[in-house]
């Protein structure tokens, strides 16, 4: 099929009829607020829809506008993102929503470069915000509209490749409506994840099944060409959950980083020939300076983020001397366990807390006496 501009016209035609009739009633389709709409597209960066709306919900309830949010302290937006994961996101939500009060006066920029200079924001996110609460003519290209666009015009490159995201980036571009353009990015993004989906396309209901190449000649599946995955490493974490009578010791991870500014049980990485209860005394007295003694394993987690997997091997701990100090993290506390739903904690710490209150993991001082002699 030649795509000339007659095609064009018929593919956007037709897309934005079935996204009028077919699109999800989703919260952040009822405003053009570019502070409400930035939110939605940060959180739903590789997190599912059903996940991200009842967070989107609460965070505006907590943070209804962009001075809303640049006022509160880092922890408080944590707390408030605690559980969605990717927490880099939150801090540069945070980062950015001062940078629009210092550079902007608090109003969201309009011009794309703008937009595309705050923390945390790339090509993808700026053209989102900028074609939905700003009417402007720029393309977005997630994965969805990778996808329905390697397989309407049948492009059987790696998309992960430049080259290839620059031709996609290209076709984006030309199919582009100058009226409707967010709501022709929306119905793009839309197609790509209610139907022109990885498996299992629903090709019998799609609008533009007349128009897709990869339909045609019966390749639809094959399509975007997959690259090869690396096998995720797995990392062996030794923790403490330290009691000093009735309180317990928490950490506040560094800043920058994986997990920057949340709160967790000390640990980390198990070297190689090490034992887990050394690896946990060791890792106590690197990142605090203190001396406890390790006692019998708790629990054992597995957990998988997106580049690696861990398994945590959570341990008793009593405190028995030293003063802490922030070592190798960016603060500490000593808290009762009612406090600790004060702090934003990462998943595998969050099931720890959770087995603290359900009695797996016994409390206070008396019984960690009693196993110590």
């Amino acid at each position: 099929m030649t795509f000339g501009a007659t095609v064009r016209r018929r593919l956007v035609n037709c897309l934005l009829r079935w996204y009028a009739r077919e699109r999800r009633d989703l919260p952040w389709r009822r405003t053009r607020d570019p502070y409400r709409v930035w939110v939605a597209e940060v959180m739903l960066q590789q997190t599912q829809v059903d996940t991200v709306i009842p967070y989107y919900k609460r965070f505006l309830r907590r943070f209804p506008t962009l001075s809303s949010l640049a006022r509160a302290s880092l922890d408080a937006v944590l707390k408030a993102w605690e559980g969605l994961g990717y927490y880099a996101r939150a801090r540069h939500l945070h980062a950015a929503a001062r940078r629009i009060v210092v550079q902007h006066g608090g109003r969201f920029p309009r011009a794309f470069p703008e937009i595309l200079a705050l923390p945390g924001i790339g090509r993808y996110t700026a053209g989102a915000i900028a074609s939905i609460a700003f009417d402007q003519r720029v393309p977005v290209l997630d994965g969805n509209v990778r996808r329905v666009l390697c397989r309407v015009f049948n492009i059987d490159a790696d998309p992960s490749q430049s080259a290839t995201q620059k031709r996609l980036g290209s076709l984006a571009t030309w199919l582009l409506p100058r009226d409707r353009p967010g709501a022709f990015n929306q119905a793009l993004m839309e197609l790509g994840s209610q139907v022109c989906t990885p498996r299992r396309p629903r090709c019998s209901i799609c609008p533009l099944r007349d128009l897709c190449e990869a339909r045609r000649l019966g390749i639809q599946e094959s399509l975007p060409a997959k690259r090869l995955r690396r096998a995720r490493p797995h990392y062996d974490i030794a923790a403490g959950v330290i009691w000093k009578d009735n309180r317990l010791l928490i950490a506040q991870r560094p800043a920058r980083g994986l997990l920057g500014g949340l709160w967790e049980f000390p640990g980390g990485k198990v070297r190689a020939g090490e034992s887990l209860a050394h690896a946990a005394r060791r890792e106590i007295v690197e990142e605090l300076g203190i001396q406890v003694q390790v006692g019998e394993k708790m629990a054992t987690l597995e957990h998988a983020y997106t580049h690696f997997r861990i398994t945590l091997h959570v341990f008793r701990c009593r405190y028995v001397s030293g003063q802490p100090k922030a070592l190798g993290c960016a603060a500490w506390r000593w808290v009762t366990p009612r406090q600790l739903d004060r702090y934003a904690f990462p998943t595998a710490n969050r099931r720890i807390i959770a087995m603290l209150r359900s009695g797996k993991i016994p409390k206070g001082t008396e019984r960690q006496r009693a196993a110590s002699h």
